[in-house]
């Protein structure tokens, strides 16, 4: 412990500052009692030109100072890194008036349009006209319709040759004409069931047709754009024009404009051409 009493302007033996009172004013050392706050580090080194005690051997540096020093902290901080350069003045608006420039002009001469598969051309081209028909292959449906309709007539000689077997056949009241468009290459005559699906020409719609079989006879389209007409083995046969005597059986036979196929108990199916579905 140091000494109690120190005289008038003795230095302090904590910091060396030069007493003028019981405390020293620079750390609070009690003259009197030979104590007060720790002792700070004393670093033998030559002082700061700015220091108030430049003359002295050694000087008291406050821990904060020390840090300072030794830390560079009082250093400039790093610069920020630079921020890198955008596009040059002008560059922006350029791109934007190409690409509008490219919308109005459209595609190249001869290239597809936007979302057209591959390998294929614009619609109306010859690529187009040729990919929807087979080589050699008619272009059925072309104007070709089928009117179907429950035929009196035709029900009145079928009751003729049947005799009483006929008893239970009855001509329907209601018989609205069907029109239906031949757009297949073959168009099957019959009626639909779970096992043979539903032909083209289904003669179990309303009036359904008692006499017809589940296939029973196919129009076959040809190159040059006519059909004919093939009964596979129907159980009540088919018939032309009127005619009592049916086709024979698998051999085709040409049809046309006007012509009227008869098949089951009164249904009859007239052919025409350009004739609006």
């Amino acid at each position: 412990m140091h000494a109690v009493g120190s005289a008038a302007g003795a230095p302090c033996p904590d910091c060396g500052t030069p007493s003028s009172d019981r405390f020293c004013e620079e750390c609070g050392y009690d003259f009197a009692t030979g104590g007060g706050k720790p002792t700070p580090v004393i670093v033998t080194q030559p002082p700061h030109p700015d220091s108030p005690h430049a003359s002295g051997p050694s000087r008291h540096i406050a821990p904060e100072e020390l840090q300072r020093r030794t830390t560079g902290a009082s250093a400039s901080p790093p610069a920020a890194p630079p921020v890198p350069a955008g596009p040059p003045a002008g560059t922006a608006s350029r791109d934007a008036t190409i690409e509008r420039a490219s919308r109005i002009a459209g595609p190249a001469s001869g290239a597809p349009p936007a979302g057209s598969a591959p390998g294929t051309s614009a619609p109306g081209g010859s690529a187009g006209a040729a990919a929807g028909a087979a080589p050699g292959a008619a272009t059925p449906g072309t104007g070709w319709v089928a009117l179907v309709n429950a035929d009196r007539d035709y029900f009145a000689t079928i009751v003729a040759e049947e005799g009483p077997d006929s008893g239970n056949l009855a001509f329907p009241p209601y018989h609205p004409e069907r029109r239906i468009p031949l757009e297949a290459q073959q168009v099957r005559i019959g009626r639909r069931s779970s096992s043979h699906g539903t032909p083209e020409i289904d003669l179990r719609e309303p009036p359904e047709d008692p006499g017809v079989s589940h296939v029973h006879a196919v129009l076959l389209a040809k190159p040059d754009g006519t059909w004919t007409l093939v009964d596979p083995g129907s159980t009540n046969r088919t018939c032309l024009n009127g005619a009592t005597e049916p086709i024979p059986y698998n051999v085709e036979i040409p049809v046309g404009d006007g012509d009227r196929i008869h098949v089951g108990a009164w249904t009859t199916i007239t052919l025409r051409r350009g004739e609006a579905t």
